[in-house]
């Protein structure tokens, strides 16, 4: 249970940073956000803040951001539905109510006869079941709707639509979600360098000494300054392991200094390779700062790394994982403990953010490939075309899924 906890706790902080980055700049390129869901499925909990519903749902498996013009299609109104409406003091539509959950106090049951709540904003009808006058009720731009599963969400006028947005703003708005995917890996590491301080392998002094290894045995001192190993000039961390490889369970000569007094030592390496140091910690915050991008990078390398393997052939199922592989890397990550834990969030959010831009429709990188084909075409694909594409690209990501899934099963037992 604890694990499963760990798991759903790290897939949230990931969606919901991810999602935030769609939101934040949405809202600044003046895109409505209608809703701000963390989780799917029935809905538990609802309130709305400046023209935003913001829910969370049963299934702790996701999340959205639902912007105006986006999914949209649900809105449409037919006519003869029966809902309720809401007037202000200058008798324009303030609520419309197609819920069956709901009750508007002093609300006007219509017949609908026409809806459109985007261009000319208005509800035509008969209402109080009065068939011999045909009503028409003007719309106010920040109304809001409660739909048929209770959820009440602002309406979504042409103007506030994503696609009516300039093409930069929007390809902005979709470059946003991997962006904070990238800037929470670079956060976190420039925190855990902060707290643990950063290894410093560029210089030939060490840190720390394991007790009872050989260089404890040997009476090495920690922060010592390694000269030479086996006759071999030191320059930094990295020299040690290659010249301790080559002399595995063979004594060496190794000189050291510290404080201006020099030791000269008979060590001998484990038959693994090593003498038991560490490298010496910095907590310089400008050091943090640093390896929260390096760090990032490396993350970011293994993976272009293995998409490159993807196009050259070199590619096998087991270098992706799904749901359930990252179910159990969560768990052997946890297991090591906190920080462990805590790095295996900052690589997932780099992963996350890289697949994402992937140019395959449904992602975040196949809508960036739309615009750009719209910024070399002067003008959107047609409406249909898009969804075909989409179409597509849901039915590859659904199948890849699948593959992955099935992989990650089947590699588990």
């Amino acid at each position: 249970m604890t694990t499963i906890i760990q798991f759903l706790i790290v897939f949230v902080i990931l969606v919901l940073v991810h999602e935030f980055g769609h939101f934040i700049f949405a809202k600044w390129s003046g895109i409505l956000v209608r809703e701000f869901s963390i989780g799917m499925g029935p809905k538990l909990v609802a309130w709305h803040r400046h023209h935003t519903t913001y829910t969370l749902r049963l299934l702790p498996l996701g999340g959205y951001v639902r912007m105006a013009g986006w999914q949209d299609e649900d809105d449409e109104i037919k006519p003869g539905t029966m809902l309720a409406i809401e007037t202000n003091a200058q008798g324009v539509v303030s609520r419309i109510n197609l819920s069956q959950k709901t009750t508007l106090q002093g609300g006007i049951p219509v017949q609908v006869d026409h809806v459109d709540l985007v261009h000319a904003l208005e509800v035509s009808g008969y209402a109080n079941g009065d068939e011999s006058e045909l009503k028409t009720w003007r719309v106010d731009h920040d109304a809001t709707i409660i739909e048929e599963d209770g959820t009440e969400v602002v309406i979504a006028p042409e103007d506030v639509q994503f696609q009516n947005a300039k093409l930069w703003k929007r390809m902005l708005v979709n470059f946003a979600g991997p962006l904070n995917n990238f800037l929470l890996a670079i956060v976190v590491f420039i925190g855990l360098g902060l707290a643990n301080g950063v290894a410093v392998t560029n210089t030939n002094q060490i840190g720390q000494i394991e007790p009872n290894s050989p260089a404890a045995v040997a009476g090495l001192k920690a922060d010592s300054h390694l000269q030479t190993i086996a006759g071999q000039r030191i320059n930094s961390f990295e020299d040690i392991g290659p010249i301790l490889a080559r002399h595995k369970g063979e004594p060496i000569k190794l000189v050291a200094t510290k404080a201006g007094v020099t030791q000269r030592l008979t060590i001998t390496p484990t038959k693994q390779g090593t003498i038991g140091v560490y490298t010496a910690v910095s907590h310089n915050p400008l050091g943090a700062i640093k390896y929260g991008f390096t760090a990032s990078w490396g993350v970011a390398s293994s993976i272009f790394h293995v998409l490159g393997q993807m196009v050259t052939g070199h590619f096998s199922l087991n270098q992706l994982a799904g749901p359930v592989g990252i179910y159990t890397m969560t768990a052997s990550a946890a297991k090591a403990g906190i920080a462990s834990l805590v790095v295996f969030l900052a690589a997932l959010s780099v992963n996350l953010g890289i697949m994402n831009l992937i140019p395959i429709p449904v992602l975040d990188g196949g809508k960036l490939l739309l615009n750009l084909i719209e910024l070399i075409r002067r003008k959107p694909l047609k409406q249909e075309h898009e969804s075909m594409v989409t179409l597509i690209g849901a039915g590859i990501m659904f199948a890849l899924i699948i593959a992955v899934t099935i992989n990650d099963i089947m590699r588990s037992f």
